[in-house]
């Protein structure tokens, strides 16, 4: 059974956005969510508190993920879902999705 309760839409403040990366604020109170999304790039998340967040794919499946403040993780481009704040409390973390990699050196590195 798919749920069909409205919620609230998580605020997303764009810090940095350039040709290289994008840095966003995500504000999540309790219940609220980011919608459904596919990450075009891959993407560092540090979260700024400690929480829960409910994961729903595409297919309607359920993941929950629980964050740690300082505690980043980095996912790769096309991930799909739709973010939610499982917990009571509000929740913050940053995104940096990276758009570009570095230009290989003409040494290798």
């Amino acid at each position: 059974m798919t749920d069909t309760t409205a919620r609230q839409a998580a605020v997303a403040t764009v810090q940095e956005d350039n040709d290289r990366v994008r840095v966003t604020e995500y504000r999540f109170a309790p219940g609220a969510e980011t919608t459904p999304h596919v990450h075009q790039w891959d993407y560092v998340v540090v979260p700024m508190t400690d929480g829960q967040l409910s994961l729903i794919a595409p297919d309607g499946s359920e993941a929950r993920a629980q964050l740690t403040c300082g505690l980043s993780y980095v996912r790769p481009a096309g991930v799909s879902h739709n973010v939610i704040n499982a917990g009571p409390e509000e929740l913050v973390f940053i995104e940096v999705e990276v758009k570009a990699h570095p230009i290989a050196t003409s040494d290798g590195g």
